[in-house]
């Protein structure tokens, strides 16, 4: 998953099923590989894990999307972040 950029992992996560796609040279390459599984725009989102800290951020130009209220690179609802981060850390997690 590293291999990419070395110190983090650039991911995409579907939030209505709980699956992500990671390892891309930008959150789109994750993107285009949940939606080509057959995952909804709506429900995608990106972020970003760094192995190391177990870090999560969530600064993402696919998070930019003023029609689902979301302004914003960030994810700026919080229940949205936590089921994002809720995702995402398990993989982190791995040794």
């Amino acid at each position: 998953m590293l291999q990419p950029l070395s110190t983090y992992i650039k991911l995409a996560v579907d939030v209505e099923h709980g699956t992500l796609a990671d390892g891309g040279l930008m959150h789109a390459d994750c993107k285009s590989a949940l939606l080509e599984d057959g995952s909804a725009q709506d429900d995608i989102w990106g972020a970003d894990g760094n192995p190391a800290s177990q870090a999560v951020t969530f600064d993402a130009l696919i998070n930019i999307r003023p029609r689902q209220n979301n302004p914003s690179l960030d994810i700026l609802d919080p229940r949205l972040r936590e089921r994002v981060s809720q995702i995402v850390r398990h993989p982190l997690e791995r040794p």
